[in-house]
């Protein structure tokens, strides 16, 4: 059986969104599509069946309405849907190991709807080994805007945007930037930020007379070199490589603007019991407007 792209639906506007946006990613990728609800379950409280009741009420109630949504939008998707107890970060995590990938709202899942990126996605987004995709509302439509400026299904999807260090290249995350390109039939910016050495951070025998242009343009054949191989792999998708000064976190949220999804990586911890998702993630998760994806590596 194909592992499914899983949305996880709480009811919020947000989540509704995710929900949509998995639904066109399960057709792109011909997969099912499952929406999950977790709900909320603490083993130290006696609430009784009643409450037990109310809450699989509400997640039934929560995944019809993602149900109709997603009907309505995207109609030819196969679609199931569960409802699981615990924890939503543990359940979603668990749920995620089964996945393609999975789907959250970016904000709302925690239950304090207004907390940008909830507590409840930002820690399945550290703690998930496989891909996580945030969405925004109102960012569930990848497409260059209509004439009008109105949206669009007639006109083409925008950039995908992976933002890529050159210094820890890895084969997981471009893959899947230059496959979710390749689904969307649209062009890959892959975006390469530097800064230059500091005093402090040269070491001995180290030369820092090499001018900013002449750094800029190593870099840039840098990045040419690493991504060769995968444009051989992916002779139909248009690449368009950008290396930039500057902070990484500002230039991918700034190249992220008009991008239909940016993609950057996450190393997965040694420590499981203290995940990080890393600065340039962090902010990425908490400034940018498109869709993110967080793509785990070892």
């Amino acid at each position: 059986m194909l592992s499914p792209v899983i949305a996880a639906v709480d009811g919020s506007a947000e989540s509704l969104a995710a929900a949509e946006w998995a639904a066109r990613e399960a057709v792109r990728r011909d997969r099912p599509l499952r929406l999950v609800h977790a709900w909320n379950w603490h083993p130290r409280q006696t609430e009784g069946e009643p409450a037990n009741a109310a809450q699989r009420h509400l997640a039934r109630r929560a995944l019809r309405h993602a149900e109709e949504r997603v009907g309505g939008a995207v109609p030819g998707v196969h679609l199931t849907d569960e409802q699981v107890e615990g924890p939503a970060t543990a359940a979603l995590v668990k749920a995620a190991a089964q996945a393609e990938l999975l789907v959250l709202g970016s904000r709302g899942l925690s239950g304090f709807t207004g907390v940008l990126a909830g507590f409840v996605a930002q820690g399945v987004v550290a703690k998930a080994t496989r891909p996580v995709v945030l969405v925004r509302t109102g960012e569930e439509d990848e497409h260059v805007p209509a004439g009008n400026g109105g949206p669009s299904i007639r006109t083409g999807h925008r950039d995908v945007v992976l933002g890529i260090d050159l210094a820890d290249a890895c084969d997981e995350v471009i893959e899947f930037a230059f496959e979710e390109a390749k689904l969307r039939r649209a062009r890959l910016r892959v975006l390469y930020a530097w800064q230059p050495p500091s005093a402090i951070s040269l070491g001995p025998g180290d030369i820092a007379l090499v001018n900013d242009p002449q750094r800029a343009e190593e870099w840039q054949g840098f990045l040419h070199a690493v991504l060769a191989v995968w444009r051989d792999k992916y002779p139909g998708t248009e690449v368009l490589e950008t290396v930039v000064e500057g902070r990484a976190s500002t230039a991918l949220v700034r190249a992220a603007s008009a991008a239909s999804l940016l993609v950057v990586g996450r190393r997965l911890s040694d420590r499981p019991t203290l995940p990080r998702i890393g600065p340039v993630t962090h902010a990425a998760i908490h400034h940018v407007g498109c869709p993110l994806a967080v793509v785990p590596h070892e």
